[in-house]
């Protein structure tokens, strides 16, 4: 039987009848390939570009159509909203998940709002961990490399007849890229990062048909920001971040029948960012027009970007199957997004959100399954409502095989920094002789050029009308299994928001219209002891711009290109060897991206004993960049193309 789908229309569906392309991934071929960090999961799917921006800071889009932050996607962990509440982004490095925990990941590739609203503009990403009933025992891991990278990885947990439960332990730590550029010099880069991540998963049975979730986590670390490439106004310390977070789940599982269940959900999760710097006037980027402000004695201040954001989220879920033909999910949500910080809102801030979504798989025939369903959606970013349908059919041929069409339309409205911030610096510490301009506010206003500026003016929502024709098809090849996905997309994007975010120039508007159209293929080959897996993606991205003339911004075509790769793909290699050792070998490539490409080989050999009450791993893992530029950004320098790492494990 072909695999199934938990994530993309909230149903659970064979891939011969869900209404879209959907990537899965399991947990166990993450830890095969040795990937080291959870973005790197991402190379495996066809159309996603991975890379690091500004500092050590990662990045992944579908699609590109970003600059580096990636707002067009709609993260979850266990059905939980994970990217952040003020800007809509996804913060990888503070991604409360450790790979060891990971069950699977489910990546909807193309729009997926009419399942989950707004952000899931271009696609959905859905995380999925271990359930505490599948991870009893003690486990022990760690990994160390190149480049100061360390992972620890501990859990200890039961599991019973009345429930199980789990506690975890993860510290993830890099040193960052070898050296960054600027002025033309090779200079040292201080963007590491150091995180420590505790979650504690529960489960309680109560009787067979009704148990309740619960999940929690606190996580707390320090990334790295060099004073080059992050400061503002003359910065001489780095502006690293310091960053406390903490998550709390509750999820309540009910059925009247096999054929009637729902569930119950809420959650809350808040994180605070601290991050100060010192600036002075001694310093060549000390901006001219504080300078008039001041005397001959030099000027030094702190200035901060602190911030702390929210988020409560309840939703109601439930799933009808009216026997083999037509099945049936609804539910609404609520969600409300909360921020303080003084820098960027001047104060606090909220914005809400409440949905109805519900989606029908219907099967007048064998041959023929038809899907459709929509999400109602309102947000008070713009105090208005949107509807997001999707519409599709899947003609079955046989068992084994799939064509899908598949039409959907999403919105994507701005998030709080977008739109409601009120960007301003103010000087705490000062220095004498100038103590009487402490607490003095500098806005931001007061440093862009007001003639290209559009600080303060309302975003409207972006749009998106997206067409599919997609195949599907297993094939039994004597003692084999071969899959393969194949995707054709057109895509027609407007109001596109566009502009450069600085704390000296502030330029967003609904100013490009792009029409995306390109072909992606999945494919794997399996057979005993053996798993052969490719993938590849083809985009053509043609963007015009459809802003004011008046104030012609010619760079915003192109910032939406920054992360679209015109190719793309991988190609992965799982063997068993004799004496219980492993072998795995990945090739991951993109191209044409700002100019640069990506390829490198990741070879890992393993050996893992199983025993009854027992087992153990130890793993080596080189990756070899083939591609000698850096990728993405000039700073972002590998001085050795071979990076080594070693690991081993214990489980009991």
């Amino acid at each position: 039987m072909p695999s199934e789908v938990l994530t993309t229309t909230r149903l659970r569906q064979s891939k011969l009848k869900v209404p879209g392309t959907t990537t899965v991934i399991n947990g166990d071929m993450i830890r095969q390939l040795g990937i080291m960090n959870l973005v790197e999961v991402f190379r495996l799917v066809p159309g996603m570009v991975v890379g690091e921006y500004g500092s050590n800071n990662p990045v992944t889009s579908y699609h590109g159509t970003s600059q580096y932050e990636q707002r067009r996607l709609q993260v979850q962990v266990d059905g939980r909203t994970a990217y952040r509440a003020s800007l809509a982004d996804v913060d990888w490095i503070a991604m409360p998940v450790a790979l060891e925990n990971i069950e699977r990941i489910e990546v909807s590739r193309g729009p997926n709002s009419a399942a989950y609203g707004i952000n899931a503009f271009l696609g959905s990403i859905n995380i999925i961990t271990r359930s505490p009933e599948n991870s009893a025992g003690v486990e022990l891991y760690t990994s160390a490399g190149t480049r100061g990278h360390l992972r620890a990885f501990t859990s200890v947990g039961d599991a019973g007849r009345d429930g199980s439960w789990r506690l975890s332990y993860e510290k993830r730590k890099s040193d960052g890229f070898d050296a960054q550029v600027d002025g033309g010099e090779r200079l040292p880069f201080h963007d590491g990062f150091d995180v420590n991540n505790v979650n504690l998963d529960g489960i309680v049975n109560l009787g067979d048909l009704h148990s309740v979730e619960i999940r929690t986590g606190v996580l707390d670390g320090t990334n790295e920001e060099d004073r080059l490439k992050s400061g503002n106004f003359g910065a001489i310390t780095n502006p690293d971040i310091e960053q406390d977070k903490y998550y709390l789940q509750a999820r309540f599982n009910g059925a009247t029948s096999n054929a009637h269940f729902y569930y119950v959900q809420a959650s809350f999760q808040n994180q605070k960012r601290r991050q100060d710097w010192i600036i002075s006037s001694a310093d060549e980027e000390f901006p001219d027009p504080l300078r008039a402000l001041l005397g001959d004695e030099v000027f030094v201040a702190e200035l901060n970007e602190n911030s702390r954001e929210s988020r409560q989220e309840f939703e109601i879920q439930d799933t009808l199957i009216l026997g083999s033909s037509l099945k049936l999910v609804s539910g609404l949500g609520y969600r409300k997004d909360s921020y303080e910080s003084e820098t960027f809102f001047n104060g606090k801030g909220s914005n809400y959100q409440t949905r109805v979504f519900a989606n029908a798989e219907y099967s007048p025939f064998d041959w023929l399954t038809l899907n459709a369903g929509g999400n109602w959606e309102k947000t008070t970013t713009t105090d208005e409502g949107y509807f997001s349908p999707r519409v599709a059919s899947n003609f079955i041929l046989d068992d084994n095989h799939a064509v899908r069409f598949v039409f959907s339309r999403a919105v994507r409205t701005p998030d709080a920094f977008e739109q409601d911030q009120e960007w301003s610096y103010r000087f705490h510490n000062v220095r004498a002789p100038y103590e009487d301009l402490e607490g003095l506010r500098l806005s931001v206003a007061d440093f862009v050029d007001p003639d290209v500026s559009t600080l303060g003016e309302s975003l409207e929502e972006e749009k998106i009308t997206s067409r599919e024709v997609s195949y599907f098809g297993q094939f039994h090849l004597d003692r084999a299994l071969m899959s393969v996905e194949v995707r054709y997309f057109n895509d027609y994007l407007r109001d596109m928001i566009s502009g450069f975010i600085s704390a000296d120039e502030w330029n967003l508007d609904n100013n490009v219209a792009l029409e995306q159209e390109g072909v992606e293929l999945e494919t794997a080959l399996q057979f005993s002891g053996t798993m052969v897996r490719a993938t590849y993606g083809y985009l053509d991205q043609e963007g015009r711009y459809t802003g004011d003339p008046e104030r012609f911004f010619r760079k915003a075509v192109d910032l939406l290109g920054r992360l679209s790769a015109r190719h793309s793909g991988s190609v992965a290699w799982i063997q068993e060897l004799p004496l219980q050792l492993t072998s795995s070998a990945a090739f991951y490539f993109a191209e044409e991206v700002r100019n640069t490409r990506f390829k490198r080989a990741d070879l890992r050999l393993a050996r893992q004993v199983d025993q009854n009450d027992y087992s153990y791993v130890l793993a080596l893992t080189l990756q070899h960049y083939l591609e000698r530029d850096p990728w993405i950004s000039p700073d972002n320098i590998i001085d050795d193309h071979n990076q080594y790492f070693v690991e081993a494990g214990v489980r009991f």
